[in-house]
């Protein structure tokens, strides 16, 4: 593996150092909304698993096999992270399946050859990303996951921090 996909992967892992912490929260804030017509806590925790999850079931299989990445519609996917998060799954429960499998996935890429890394593919029929025009693999898409992390620990941060 190269240095540069290896560092990105380990980054990808650190998140679940900062999962873990999650446990401290006080149960009444864990089901509260951030921001009026934003998600609990809990929703995001889900929404990310749930999203590790479809990268190791549907993204990295077939970037495998050489095909192009498909991803679902955003709202009805992430409908379903809400959903399981209310399904009445427990804190302790959610942090730990997130970390389990944030936890596979990492193990995953690290396994993986750096040339199915970092091979060019589509996403969605498209080649490049329209922001940064960089072509999309399976490594570029880990490191907008890490911002897509970012995002979201910013967001439980700054509601926790305000409480």
């Amino acid at each position: 593996m190269d240095k540069k996909s290896l560092m990105i992967i380990q980054e990808f892992q650190n998140f679940t150092s900062w999962v873990i912490n999650l446990n401290k929260v006080e149960k009444e804030l864990w089901s509260v909304p951030i921001s009026e017509g934003k998600w609990t806590t809990s929703e995001i925790i889900a929404h990310i698993m749930n999203w590790d999850n479809y990268l190791l079931s549907e993204i990295i299989p077939a970037v495998k096999d050489g095909m192009a990445m498909t991803f679902p519609d955003f709202n009805e996917f992430n409908q379903m992270a809400s959903d399981y998060a209310q399904s009445g799954i427990s804190q302790t429960s959610l942090i730990k399946e997130t970390i389990q499998k944030r936890d596979l996935l990492t193990k995953e890429l690290l396994n993986m050859p750096v040339e199915v890394l970092t091979r060019h593919t589509n996403a969605n029929g498209v080649a490049s990303c329209p922001h940064t025009g960089e072509p999309y693999s399976l490594i570029y898409i880990i490191k907008e996951f890490i911002d897509h992390d970012r995002h979201h620990q910013n967001q439980i941060i700054q509601f926790l921090e305000g409480k």
